[in-house]
């Protein structure tokens, strides 16, 4: 059976701090949206991870996808600071471009910690955030993490083949149950080529557990509605720290969490996700 993979529209190339971003707009032109939605996605990803809940959700609202620089169609060069410090501060400055005052924001995995701070270390307000499976409290990073950062150049100069079967691997490894032939390859396929190879490589070598802290701090003064989602099995970020972190955020609700589903929510379980997210943008 052939699964069928959502795509998003060409991207639109935006300047910020210097650094050329991808970014996606989706509407439906039919009607005036009731509000704007921003999505954030992790790593090693890229906004593609998003398209089908984002396609949901824009029925009713304005949606605005990006790739953070380092991943998908964003500017790659190495001399481009894809750190967590610099994504959160370039997506605060990227919500002023896109003139959004108070958007709803949804984050994945390193999106939440990026989207946590440009809001607690940025200034830029929110309506809600819901985090999905997100990178913020220790520990984390997992010790293929520890030895591409230790190692990352000799990494760098594996054969390509062995180079691409250690990424699927990698990636399928980020979900409870098989990922179809067709996600695995859009998955990987952006990782791949002498560039794709340098770019896998350098982009984990720049995520420091330390980043977080300043984050994980100030998790208590979030000054919007917030929800928590987590996949009951994700093999990546277990699932108690879903309810860690609830009872970390103001508000102390219960945390989502979807059973039959690891780390890569959004894309084995696209439906129950986007039923939740439609569910808390209602309340919010």
């Amino acid at each position: 059976m052939t699964t069928q993979i959502p795509h998003l529209p060409d991207p639109v190339h935006v300047t910020v701090d210097g650094t050329s971003i991808a970014t996606y707009v989706l509407e439906n032109r039919g009607r005036a949206p009731v509000g704007d939605v921003v999505f954030c996605h992790g790593t090693p990803w890229s906004a593609q991870v998003w398209a089908e809940v984002g396609r949901a959700v824009s029925g009713r609202r304005r949606v605005f996808l990006w790739d953070m620089p380092g991943y998908g169609h964003s500017q790659r060069d190495t001399d481009v600071r894809i750190d967590l410090p610099a994504q959160m501060s370039r997506f605060a400055a990227l919500l002023t471009t896109w003139g959004l005052a108070r958007p709803h924001v949804i984050a994945h995995d390193i999106g939440g910690a990026v989207a946590l701070g440009a809001h607690l270390l940025h200034g830029a307000e929110y309506a809600g955030l819901f985090l999905w499976d997100v990178v913020t409290l220790h520990p984390w990073g997992s010790a293929f993490f520890e030895l591409v950062r230790a190692h990352g150049d000799v990494f760098a100069q594996l054969p390509a083949p062995l180079h691409l079967a250690l990424v699927g691997e990698y990636i399928a490894g980020a979900a409870h149950s098989h990922l179809s032939d067709e996600w695995s390859s859009v998955l990987t396929r952006t990782w791949s080529g002498p560039s794709g190879q340098r770019s896998f490589y350098r982009q984990i070598a720049s995520l420091h557990p330390e980043d977080t802290r300043p984050v994980a701090e100030r998790l208590h003064t979030v000054r919007c509605a917030t929800a928590v989602g987590w996949g009951a099995d994700d093999p990546w970020i277990p699932v108690e720290q879903a309810h860690r972190l609830s009872e970390l955020l103001p508000g102390r609700g219960s945390p989502v969490i979807l059973d039959d589903t690891g780390h890569l929510a959004p894309v084995e379980s696209p439906a129950r996700v986007t039923s939740a997210i439609d569910e808390w943008l209602d309340a919010t």
